[in-house]
């Protein structure tokens, strides 16, 4: 028998982000934020970016570069 995987925090609220950033992909006809001309200043695509480093560090802090 498989053990779903246990969701922490992090990677429920990377879930929810997702959803909302796919959404508007759609909405939007876009298949990638990369063919958005409003990607710099986009709010949804900073939540996004900010929940999957969220995700990876798990609350742990530091510092984000690219």
């Amino acid at each position: 028998m498989s053990n779903p995987e246990i969701k922490d925090e992090w990677n429920i609220a990377l879930d929810k982000q997702i959803i909302i950033i796919e959404k508007c992909q759609e909405e939007n006809q876009l298949s990638s934020c990369t063919l958005c001309p409003k990607i710099i200043e986009c709010e949804i695509r900073k939540q996004y970016v900010k929940a999957v480093y969220e995700s990876m560090n798990k609350g742990a802090g530091g510092g984000f570069e690219f």
